[in-house]
């Protein structure tokens, strides 16, 4: 038998499977810590209270790339997802779907980063579950996740509570995830390697709630990036959002980036940033609060939520001063990007 890579046998539920499981997913995933039971389901202590529930799928090509692979960026996507509505991350599920012929060492390459992630963020890895397709009827490797996390007392972060006044802040540089996974798929190379953004937030709202910080409403701009998620916010809410693109932080390899391949670096996606909409009384404090911490030194406040003249909207002040309207992503400019 081949242990070089994956075969179907691996997916046959026999003991290839609970080698598989045993011998590389368990000791790689759960390097130091207690492997739950192999059950059906998995029991879970949950503290009291209200639970949020989240799933998505990752299905990324290239797997591994510059700053991360496929595993980590499924760990912090989902805890990104409970993080985003104010739960406090708790415990995940995987599922493997693998193609037969996926290399041994790529496998555990990504198990290694889900480890190192899940540790990191301390949450818990409580289930999962592995199939195999065929060669030539996958790709590689899909992941879907699923979490759960408690939220916090009083914390209901919600788009559509946005009011006029209030002001948008985001945590850091746009388009780096994007722009790497484009890069590697076109052979792009820069004096200074573009590396993904992916990052798991939950500390940095922690940073913030205990700061004392008002949250109207936070998301996480990944497909669609910034833009698509102004103009959600803005529909939901009803007000006219005003972005400044001189305050918006770009990296000038991004930025290069995105002027060769024809891309609005707002419309590209990010995999650790956060937009935070706070009334103006809060708004220092929080862009104070995020540069002090590790992944929010590059934060700006980009723009403001204003009243309307009847109809939700989005503009964007340009840096010669003009102002154009800003879209969602109208279709896929990106596809298998996360």
């Amino acid at each position: 038998m081949r242990d070089d890579m994956i075969l179907l046998g691996h997916g046959s539920g026999g003991q290839m499977t609970h080698d598989l499981v045993n011998k590389v997913i368990l000791p790689l995933i759960h390097e130091g810590r207690e492997a739950p039971e192999q059950e059906d389901s998995t029991p879970l202590t949950l503290p009291t209270g209200e639970i949020r529930f989240t799933t998505d799928s990752y299905v990324v090509d290239p797997i591994i790339f510059p700053g991360g692979d496929i595993g980590d960026l499924a760990v912090n996507g989902t805890i990104n997802d409970l993080a985003m509505g104010g739960a406090v991350p708790f415990a995940l599920s995987l599922g493997f779907i693998l193609e037969e012929g996926l290399l041994m060492d790529d496998f555990t390459k990504v198990l290694r980063s889900i480890g190192r992630a899940a540790r990191e963020a301390g949450i818990q890895v409580a289930c999962g579950d592995t199939k195999v397709v065929p060669r030539g009827r996958g790709d590689k490797i899909f992941i879907n996740t699923s979490g759960v996390g408690l939220a916090r007392n009083g914390l209901r972060p919600g788009s559509a509570a946005v009011r006029p006044g209030d002001r948008l802040i985001i945590n850091g540089t746009v388009g780096d995830h994007g722009v790497t996974i484009m890069s590697m798929r076109e052979g792009l190379k820069f004096e200074s390697p573009v590396k993904s953004d992916t990052a798991a937030l939950h500390t940095l709202v922690d940073a913030l709630v205990k700061a004392g910080v008002e949250i109207r409403a936070m998301r996480d701009p990944t497909r669609g990036g910034l833009a698509t998620v102004a103009v959600e916010i803005a529909e939901a809410s009803g007000v006219h959002i005003r972005l400044d693109e001189t305050a918006i932080p770009v990296n000038k390899h991004v930025a290069a980036a995105c002027e060769i391949l024809g891309l609005d670096p707002l419309m590209v996606a990010n995999e650790g940033k956060m937009v935070l909409v706070t009334p103006e009384r809060d708004a220092k404090k929080a862009l104070d609060v995020m540069r002090s911490h590790p992944l929010g030194r590059d934060a700006a406040m980009i723009g403001e939520a204003l009243e309307t003249d009847g109809r939700a909207k989005v503009t964007l002040t340009s840096y010669a001063g003009g102002a154009r309207m800003v879209n969602k992503l109208p279709g896929e400019l990106l596809p298998r990007i996360c």
